[in-house]
């Protein structure tokens, strides 16, 4: 009996495939031992890599998104005028058999060529440039949070209460009563004293909560998660100067995005993690060119912030319909149908900041007092009907407010303002 065979059409003939390591790359242009070879991870290797790419009459190049070692690589091969296609890494497991790194890349090259393989989201150069700043400028808030956290832990050590009659240890209140501390005021009717007058406390229930016990190690430990406080907060005034640079240079190179003009709004609340010295309200409305996305309910400046930072407008842009955004951000739920019935509708795993942004954004918005279009579906559509109360991650609001920056942003020059549900 006569082997039987398929064949599949070759989509992508000029196609090369790159398994990409933290030591070295191993790239093939095709399935024969010398069609692959390894190099190195140094700059000089990276063009080598190109070259001999491009003596093999290569077009288009797949890689894996492993970590952060593909950047470098990826940067080059676009320098050089390739079709570079960054694919998740699920998306390019091998068989089952003896897994190697010569195989891995034969087998990219293969599905590659065969046109199996589509590339991942990417922002562009001047948004990947400001998601850096904003990403650093969040990891550094992680860490004054967690020094934050430490100053309390040694206050409640040495008895002072402090975290009992102030609602933020590193507001007015708390830290000019811990500076005070730390410089060795122990009386507690002095420290009362300096209650700022926003406080809700009065200064004798604030005396009362700091009466200590006089510790000196515990002293220590305060004066030095203090000072590292201090220091981030001076790395996060220095991020923001940087993030309004970046800023003001991306809407100074578009005449579309400079030539708008918005009032302020001083009804936006802002809280102490809002950039300083950042007109957000005007910056927002400069980039998207138009559209007050503060003026959907629920809208935060960080919530407007991740927005321009993770996507931008021209990733927006790439997203034919809100429905493929809300994919993309894994907030549509993974629909499974096996023999005409759903086997499964949990939504995907995985998130990313711009996802947590929204869920923040739609728990605003279920914590309104007044009645609004959204704050009245999230409470209608987001009860259970055994246990009567809010769900936790609102995930169907979460993607209401998603299509409503997505139609406000597509659609403005037919409704000239933003939609709202």
């Amino acid at each position: 009996m006569e082997q039987e065979s398929i064949v599949m059409e070759v989509v992508n003939p000029h196609a090369a495939g790159v398994d990409v390591g933290s030591r070295s790359h191993w790239v093939a242009v095709g399935q024969s031992e010398q069609d692959v070879r390894e190099y190195g991870v140094f700059n000089q290797d990276l063009f080598a890599m190109a070259d001999w790419l491009n003596e093999k009459g290569v077009k288009t190049i797949a890689m894996e998104s492993t970590g952060t070692y593909w950047q470098n690589l990826y940067a080059v091969l676009l320098s050089r005028n390739f079709q570079v296609i960054l694919c998740n890494g699920k998306f390019t497991k091998n068989i089952k058999g003896k897994k190697t790194d010569i195989k891995d890349c034969q087998w990219i090259q293969k599905l590659h060529t065969l046109g199996l393989l589509t590339g991942s989201f990417l922002p562009d150069g001047q948004t990947e440039e400001l998601r850096t700043y904003c990403r650093h400028r969040s990891n550094l808030l992680h860490l004054a949070a967690s020094t934050s956290k430490k100053m309390q832990k040694y206050l409640r050590l040495m008895n002072f209460r402090l975290d009992v009659v102030v609602k933020d240890i590193c507001g007015l209140t708390g830290l000019l009563i811990i500076r005070s501390i730390c410089e060795g005021e122990v009386d507690p009717a002095k420290l009362a004293s300096l209650r700022h007058g926003n406080c809700r406390k009065s200064e004798e229930e604030i005396a009362r909560a700091l009466q200590g016990n006089g510790r000196r190690d515990y002293l220590f430990a305060l004066q030095q998660e203090l000072e590292t406080y201090d220091h981030l907060q001076n790395k996060i005034e220095q991020c923001d100067l940087e993030i309004d640079k970046m800023l003001e240079q991306i809407i100074n190179s578009d005449d579309n995005k400079r030539q708008h003009h918005l009032d302020p709004k001083p009804h936006k609340r802002v809280n102490k993690n809002t950039p300083k010295d950042i007109d957000l309200n005007l910056r927002s409305y400069q980039m998207f060119e138009g559209t007050d996305l503060l003026a959907i309910e629920g809208m935060s400046y960080s919530t407007v912030l991740a927005l321009m930072s993770e996507v931008g407008l021209e990733g927006i842009r790439k997203f034919k319909t809100a429905k493929q955004f809300a994919s993309w951000l894994r907030l549509a739920p993974n629909n499974k149908v096996s023999g005409g019935k759903v086997l499964s509708s949990k939504v995907p795993k995985g998130s990313n900041r711009l996802k947590i942004a929204l869920r923040n954004a739609a728990n605003a918005i279920g914590n309104l007092k007044d009645s609004t279009p959204l704050r009245d579906f999230f409470h209608g559509g987001l009860t259970s009907e055994r246990e009567g109360f809010r769900l936790s991650v609102p995930q169907p609001e979460s993607w209401q407010l998603l299509s409503g920056i997505w139609w406000s942003k597509e659609f403005r020059t037919s409704t000239r303002k933003a939609i709202s549900f």
